[in-house]
């Protein structure tokens, strides 16, 4: 039987006009939701987790300064980054990704009472300042809403596109809405939508229920023509996994891990129907006048 994986073609794409693309970083995409409490940083990881599964070298950057969890979700709450020979952070090497987070560098129990200026300093060292080596996929799991930060964040980093999450609820598209209008306005493509806790299983007797309501994900792609990338079930085993820091798409015999491994597909296809970046075709080019 061959087990060997079949690893994604992946090229770098287009960026913002004004921005130039981090050289080893193929693609950075932002996953954005506008509401809190959706099970964005969740998401985000297991994606990560389940695309660097099919191959390809992953990163993700907890963008939230003020309440950052990647180090709760990846189980790695006291690990303190080393300084390279280059005066350079070294990412976590965890769960065949590379991590990033100011978890890492902060107490946990300590508030980060910083304003806005200060937050965009820390984002741009941890992004720019740390050893990443060759990515083809960085993912940044941004901070709720569509303030200041975000708004920085999206016109000095050279994003290829986003992703959105939300749930059924009406109130959280109303800002899931707001997120993905803010970044149609900054000329960002959204690669879709995943639909977080779209149902609800009942781990006792399996029983589905659309607890959040029905068609979140329909009325956004109506609105803003957003594909579905993909639907994950309200379902007590992501929790317990994220909790104990071993996301859930690590179980390849799990059907929710399944899920993932089909949003990571969707993701890569979705982003390969973007437009090339021919900036590194150009570069060798000399021009002369006469």
């Amino acid at each position: 039987m061959n087990n060997t994986v079949n690893k994604p073609s992946i090229i770098a794409h287009k960026v913002k006009a004004g921005l130039t693309r981090i050289s080893n970083i193929k693609n950075i995409i932002a996953v954005t939701s506008g509401k809190g409490g959706v099970g964005k940083s969740t998401t985000a990881l297991n994606l990560a987790i389940a695309m660097s599964q099919l191959g390809a070298k992953v990163g993700i950057l907890d963008a939230d300064i003020y309440g950052p969890s990647l180090p709760i979700l990846i189980g790695a709450e006291d690990y303190k980054p080393a300084v390279s020979e280059n005066n350079r952070f070294v990412p976590l090497d965890k769960f065949g990704i590379k991590a990033m987070s100011f978890g890492f560098l902060a107490d946990a129990k300590t508030a980060t009472i910083w304003r806005g200026a200060m937050v965009n300093k820390a984002l741009s060292q941890l992004l720019n300042d740390s050893e990443w080596g060759e990515l083809d996929c960085l993912f940044v799991d941004m901070p709720p809403g569509t303030g200041d930060i975000h708004l920085t964040i999206a016109q000095t980093t050279p994003l290829t596109a986003t992703i959105v999450i939300t749930t059924p609820q009406d109130i959280a598209l109303l800002d899931v809405g707001k997120s993905v209008n803010m970044f149609q306005k900054l000329d960002i493509p959204c690669l879709g939508v995943v639909e977080n806790m779209s149902t609800h299983i009942c781990e006792k007797c399996g029983h589905e229920s659309d607890i959040f309501g029905l068609g979140g994900s329909s009325r956004l792609k109506d609105e803003y023509n957003l594909d579905l990338l993909a639907k994950l079930p309200l379902n007590l085993a992501i929790c317990q996994h994220s909790d104990r820091g071993t996301p859930i798409a690590l179980l390849k015999e799990s059907p929710i891990a399944s899920i993932y491994a089909e949003l990571a597909k969707n993701t890569l296809s979705r982003l390969s129907q973007l437009a090339k970046d021919y900036s590194g075709a150009l570069s060798g080019l000399k021009i002369t006048t006469k």
